[in-house]
Parts: structure tokens; C-alpha cells; sequence
């Protein structure tokens, strides 16, 4: 029994010694309010009042609770209750939902891990980039590497490639590509100081343009760099004023989770606590959009069993499912898998396995789809992966930090790629189809993984890192790494407007 449970019937045992009953709607409101008040306290002071009345009432009712919560100081600061439930009807409960999918790898995928399989992955990566590539204006008369080595030396060249080695001296960078007939070397001068910082930030198996000179052999002195990148777009935007809650690494299980704080969220999402603004927007939510790491997981990393509170991967997605269960039925749930969740290791991945999920499917309550998808809400298009490439991106890239990981997310969308270094933290699984290549430029790009809420623009694009419920951890302590959990983005699907909730310090 939790200690909200515990609380609640100890003071269910109070009104019932006092000589009292309370109806249906009171005990609801006294569970909505049971982690952001002193139930003990507010109901030994009603019943005290109620005791000096010359006719007491045999109910206590919700009216009566809302009346003495608003006019005591029990609430905590920053919180209010929105009364009168009979009359609460959310703006969203009357949208009809418009939620499509796009694209979901779950029934796609079935890698054999052959050598013929991974062979065929970097083929499909290489042709659907370079399609995309060749929709530049400056990249349209490139050639295949074969016909720019037969090309005369000191002639000016442009080929597609995919990067194979990189290695930095004190004269410029030399790079190793490849196409899909032959190989080459690129050489990048460092006293072209505009070209080497960009070349620095180019990393391996990414699939690029280069215009250089034809040197001698099958060297090649790079002039420019061009990535496949996104282009300057104007992003969809809904035809209603309905918003999207975006989430993701709740780990419920283990010890660190904000279970607390997690269900301040959802009695927001009620639209029972907040000020009028915050109650206002609570009632314009049409989706929950969770990105993945909803549970920690069973032996998902070296002494994960002493961070666990629990130690079942059943009992975890249970949990999960009961806490989900609370969020108001008009509100749509899609949930992507993370690392941590009931799912293969490898990208791209599948939906969580009703096999480890099984209270999840049977509530009905979300679409569970693979990672990554696509999907449209109101004409507005998401791109949801959870974000495991971020650690390499950030652990290569200059200047990355885990501190802005939506900088490391511009540049999967500048390689139009979700993962694209293969062998190193980030395990992919050799699909014959590359299933992680950005064919198709999203509105929205979602992930999450990095514990850390941040969120802004590029050519068009809303780039948002929803952040955690999860406290810092050990492994976080011992990289230097401080989360901001419990800071959720609210995002308005009519403006794209960002309204970011910090439910640690505001609840």
C-alpha cells in the first residue's frame, strides 16, 4: 500500500469515528488532492466545524472538502484546486481525435545478421541519402566517386560518398569514403578554417557530397562539405487550439523515479490543480507522447538490481499501467520503447512486447508503437525516437554537451539519420531496409534518453528533448551529468509554441 493509500484511509477512519460518512465524489477528491495537501489536517478541521453546527449533515461532500482546501493555507504553495466537477469539461474532451500513423517499424522488422543483411543496410542508407542529397540545387550535378577518379587531376570535382575513416593531423583531416563501386581519400586543409570546423563535425558512415580538386591517385583536396541536412521549411499547424504533452524516461521501478511528482502531472492533466492559466492549458491537452524508457527495466546495466524498487519487469509495466490508468480517457497515449523497456536492444525496435507489457495492451489505453515512428496529429507530423544515438553524437561531435541534447539532435537531422555511427554504444540491427534514414522532414522531432528538457528551433523544425522522471542516478553522479526531471513541454499543435511545466518546483 502506498502512503497516499495510507493516508486516505486514515482519514476515511476519522470521518467514519466522528459519526460521519462521505460520498463518491468527496473520497475522488480527496485522492486528487492526497499528494499536494495534509488530508489528516483538513479533515479533522471540517470535522471540528461541523461538529459545533446545531444540525450536522450526515454527508461530507466535495463541496464542503474544495471550500475548506481553498480557504486553509494546507495546500502546498503553487497549487490550487479547480472546484465545481460537475462543471469541468476539458476543452480537448470535445476534439475529436486526428491522430494518424505514418510510418512504424514493428511489422517491418526481422534482421537475420548476416553478412549479406548488413551489406544490404548500408547500401539502402547509401542510395536513400543520396537521393536526398541529389534534391539540392548544389548537389545535383555530382558524380558517382568512380567517374571523379577518372577525372583529370587538378579538375573540380563533386561526388556522394559515405565516410569510412577519419583521422585529424596538424596539417588538415584525411578522410576515407566510399560509394557503392569504389574508395578514395579526402583530404580536408586545416588552414581552410571554415572548412576544417565543419569537417570536424562530420562523423563516420555519414553519407555527404564533397566538391573538391582532383589530386593525384585517388586523393582528393576537399573545397566544400555539403550535407544531406533538412530544408528551410513552414511547419504544419493544427486548425484547433489543442496541445500535446511531450514525456519520455519515466523508469518506473527503480528508486529514482519521481512517482510522486508524476502523479502531480496527472492530476494536472485532470485540470484539478494550478492556477486558471495552467488549468487552462491542462484542458487543451489531446496527447501524451511518452519516448521511450517507461520502465527501468531488469538487467539493463552492471548493479542495476540495488537501484531497483521494483525488481520485476512485470510488476514494473503494472505499475506503469495503473499510473497511465489515471490520465482522463479523452486524452490519446502513444508510447515509444526505450534502452530500458521490454524490447530489442537493437535499432530500430520494435513495439514493447506484450509478452513483459501484458497490463498494458489489456487496458487499451495507448497506441504502442516501434522506434522510431512517424505519425500526424492534426495535420502536424512527429518524429519520435527515443534518442540512443545521442551519446555518440555528443561523445564525437565538438562542442556537444548532454546539457543541450537538442544540439546533438540537429545533427541527426543535418545527416538525416537517427543512428548514423555503426559499432559503437548505439547497437543497430543489420535490416536489409535502413529504417532510421529521415526520408520525410517532420514538424516535430521528439526524443528523449539524456535526461534533459530542452527544446528549440531549426530551419522549421520544433526540436524538443522531453527530459525524465527519474532522479539522478549513480552512473550520472560518477559522469558529472545533473538531469533536470520533472520539467514537462507542453506544446500547442495551432502555434507550435512551446509552454514548458516544471512539476519539482512549481507543484
Amino acid at each position: 500500500m502506498s502512503s497516499d493509500e495510507r493516508n486516505i484511509r486514515n482519514v476515511l477512519s476519522l470521518v467514519f469515528e466522528a459519526g460521519y460518512q462521505i460520498d463518491k465524489d468527496a473520497f475522488e477528491f480527496l485522492r486528487e488532492i492526497s499528494e499536494i495537501t495534509d488530508l489528516n489536517s483538513l479533515v479533522k478541521s471540517i470535522i471540528e466545524e461541523i461538529n459545533a453546527l446545531p444540525e450536522k449533515p450526515l454527508f461530507i461532500t466535495r463541496r464542503l472538502l474544495e471550500e475548506k482546501a481553498r480557504k486553509s493555507s494546507l495546500l502546498k504553495v503553487g497549487s490550487q484546486v479547480a472546484t465545481g466537477k460537475t462543471g469541468y469539461q476539458p476543452y480537448a474532451k470535445d476534439i475529436e481525435s486526428d491522430f494518424k500513423v505514418i510510418s512504424d517499424p514493428t511489422d517491418k522488422i526481422g534482421a537475420s545478421g548476416s553478412l549479406e543483411d548488413c551489406i544490404e543496410h548500408f547500401r539502402d542508407r547509401f542510395r536513400k541519402i543520396s537521393k536526398i542529397i541529389r534534391n539540392r540545387m548544389d548537389a545535383r550535378d555530382a558524380y558517382n566517386l568512380l567517374d571523379a577518379l577518372e577525372a583529370p587531376e587538378n579538375s573540380k570535382v563533386k561526388f556522394i560518398c559515405m565516410i569510412t575513416d577519419k583521422r585529424e593531423t596538424k596539417r588538415g583531416i584525411f578522410f576515407k569514403v566510399e560509394d557503392l563501386e569504389t574508395h578514395a581519400t579526402v583530404f580536408v586543409l586545416s588552414e581552410n578554417h571554415s572548412l576544417y570546423l565543419k569537417a570536424q563535425r562530420l562523423i563516420l558512415d555519414q553519407v555527404v557530397c564533397i566538391s573538391a580538386i582532383r589530386g593525384r591517385n585517388n586523393l582528393f583536396i576537399a573545397e566544400d562539405l555539403i550535407l544531406p541536412d533538412i530544408p528551410l521549411k513552414k511547419p504544419n499547424k493544427a486548425s484547433v487550439p489543442v496541445c500535446a504533452v511531450l514525456i519520455s524516461d519515466l523508469h518506473v521501478g527503480s528508486k529514482m523515479f519521481m512517482e510522486k511528482e508524476f502523479r502531480h502531472f496527472v492530476i494536472w492533466l485532470k485540470g484539478n490543480v494550478g492556477s486558471s492559466n495552467l488549468r487552462d492549458l491542462a484542458n487543451r491537452v489531446k496527447y501524451l507522447i511518452i519516448a521511450g524508457d517507461l520502465v527501468d527495466g531488469v538487467g539493463v546495466y552492471p548493479q542495476q538490481f540495488e537501484e531497483l524498487e521494483i525488481k520485476d519487469l512485470y510488476q514494473q509495466y503494472r505499475l506503469a499501467t495503473e499510473i497511465l490508468g489515471e490520465i482522463p480517457e479523452h486524452i490519446e497515449i502513444i508510447i515509444i520503447p526505450g534502452n530500458h523497456d521490454a524490447s530489442r536492444r537493437a535499432l530500430p525496435q520494435p513495439a514493447i512486447s506484450k509478452e513483459y507489457a501484458e497490463p498494458l495492451y489489456d487496458a487499451g489505453r495507448a497506441h504502442l508503437l516501434g522506434d522510431p515512428s512517424v505519425i500526424s496529429l492534426h495535420g502536424v507530423t512527429l518524429l519520435l525516437s527515443h534518442g540512443r544515438s545521442l551519446d555518440d553524437v555528443i561523445s564525437v561531435v565538438p562542442n556537444m554537451s548532454f546539457h543541450d541534447p537538442d544540439e546533438a539532435m540537429k545533427i541527426l537531422l543535418q545527416c538525416r539519420h537517427l543512428a548514423p555511427i555503426y559499432g559503437m554504444r548505439t547497437l543497430i540491427a543489420s535490416e536489409r531496409t535502413d529504417h532510421l534514414v529521415i526520408e520525410h522532414v517532420p514538424d516535430i522531432f521528439h526524443a528523449g534518453h539524456v535526461h534533459m528538457m530542452k527544446y528549440s528551433s531549426y530551419r522549421g523544425v520544433l526540436v524538443v528533448n522531453s527530459g525524465a522522471w527519474q532522479g539522478q542516478t549513480e552512473y550520472q553522479k560518477e559522469m558529472g551529468h545533473i538531469p533536470n526531471p520533472g520539467i514537462v513541454p507542453i506544446v500547442d499543435l495551432q502555434t507550435l509554441q512551446v509552454m514548458p511545466i516544471d512539476f519539482v518546483s512549481s507543484f
